[in-house]
């Protein structure tokens, strides 16, 4: 047996004669009578205590502390105690990822997982506390893909936590435990005269985002970070290398997602809007720090701005300008009175990318292609995202056969002569 039982409430000694006896102690009949004592695998000392007539629990735990040293899977009591808050924000603060996708992470954990589990100790942890959190998550989230994301955070810290010998297993695992549905997946661009319908609706400072949205694929961060360059425009090319993003609370300047810098066809049309949009509402020179608050200073002549100059902030945006518009043109309704504006996750400025994808594969443009103009990691997520828009294969079978069937009705030796 791993370490000992010390008993609190006797002691040994020697009488007059030499003999060893048992004689009580000063905390005789007060407190927890045992206490197991081993060393852990670091070195040090580590104990539990045991009421009355519990030595013999006091002895299986030993067993068990020694048989998990044994194969591998001891977990320091003390650590184990450490609860998911204090872990999680430790584990925050230790992530690597870029500013954005940390503070989304955050926002995650803190706003849906802190509240159900920040004060459960993590070797407390069972997979029943999991699917009860879950539980309590669809009540107050309905989208099953957002839930499906959180989920994802929350398995990642318990499992750092198993990684750092804090947590047996992780209870995300556990064959009992499902992970949020992912949704149906499947993308409903948005029709044409929705998209124009947005644009009317939006004020006459920001109805050009629509253009970069619908007419070039760009997402809300690279909008509001494109800079003035007209000349490149004239080139028919539009170069994709900045974004304006939330980092720590604070706005910065960041390259696109995944650091993919990348080129897009521009429409004269596209080109057309954005100098009419230029006249109005002349471009302005806006300095934030590149990718953290506390990162160098990087000043740009931006497309959009606020009305008092300014880059503009995403989420001010979406509540103050973009959501009205979508009540304006009739894609969510009016909010009750004190209320706010219906959650339009599926209807965020998002849907302008999926009508620009949607729009290329209707007219025929290529997959590889479409994947490079949105900036995606690889065609095979494109290919996965937007095959249900692509132009049915047995639809171009068919075209094709009879395409082939035209052509040889019309030559001097086609199919009826050899048929004769």
């Amino acid at each position: 047996m791993a370490g000992h039982i010390q008993d609190r409430w006797y002691k040994t000694s020697e009488d007059a004669n030499g003999k060893t006896v048992r004689v009580k102690t000063d905390r005789y009949g007060t407190g927890l009578r045992y206490r197991a004592r081993y060393i852990g695998p670091d070195g040090t000392e580590k104990s539990k205590s045991f009421p009355d007539r519990q030595k013999r629990k006091a002895e299986l735990w030993l067993s068990e502390i020694e048989a998990d040293m044994s194969r591998g899977a001891y977990i320091d009591p003390a650590a184990g105690r450490t609860t998911f808050r204090q872990y999680a924000e430790k584990w925050l603060t230790s992530q690597t990822t870029d500013a954005t996708t940390r503070t989304s992470v955050e926002s995650q954990i803190k706003l849906h997982a802190m509240p159900y589990l920040g004060s459960r100790p993590l070797d407390s942890f069972k997979p029943q506390h999991i699917r009860n959190w879950l539980s309590e998550l669809e009540r107050v989230l309905p989208a099953s893909s957002y839930r499906r994301v959180i989920f994802a955070s929350v398995s990642a810290v318990l499992a750092a936590a198993v990684e750092d010998s804090l947590l047996a297993k992780n209870p995300c695992k556990a064959r009992t435990v499902r992970a949020p549905s992912p949704g149906t997946g499947r993308v409903r661009p948005w029709a044409t005269a929705r998209v124009f319908a947005v644009r009317a609706a939006l004020p006459d400072r920001y109805q050009a985002t629509i253009d970069l949205g619908a007419g070039c694929g760009l997402r809300q961060g690279e909008i509001f970070g494109l800079p003035d360059d007209e000349d490149e425009w004239a080139g028919g090319w539009l170069h994709v290398a900045n974004q304006v993003k939330v980092a720590n609370g604070r706005l910065v300047f960041g390259p696109p997602k995944r650091a993919k810098e990348r080129d897009v066809p521009i429409s004269a049309s596209v080109v057309d809007a954005l100098k009419r949009h230029r006249e109005r509402f002349p471009p302005v020179d806006v300095s934030l720090p590149w990718l953290n608050p506390t990162g160098p200073m990087v000043t740009k002549r931006l497309l959009f701005s606020l009305p008092g100059g300014g880059a503009v902030r995403r989420t001010d945006f979406n509540t103050r300008v973009w959501k009205p518009a979508l009540v304006t043109a009739g894609v969510i309704p009016e909010p009750e009175k004190g209320k706010r504006y219906a959650a339009a996750r599926e209807h965020g400025m998002h849907a302008l990318r999926h009508f620009y994808a949607s729009v290329l594969l209707d007219a025929g443009e290529n997959i590889k292609a479409l994947s490079t103009y949105l900036g995606h990691a690889d065609p095979g997520f494109t290919l996965r995202t937007y095959t249900h828009l692509m132009p049915s294969s047995e639809g171009r079978t068919r075209d094709a056969v009879d395409s082939m069937y035209r052509a040889a009705a019309s030559a001097p030796d086609g199919p009826q002569t050899a048929q004769e």
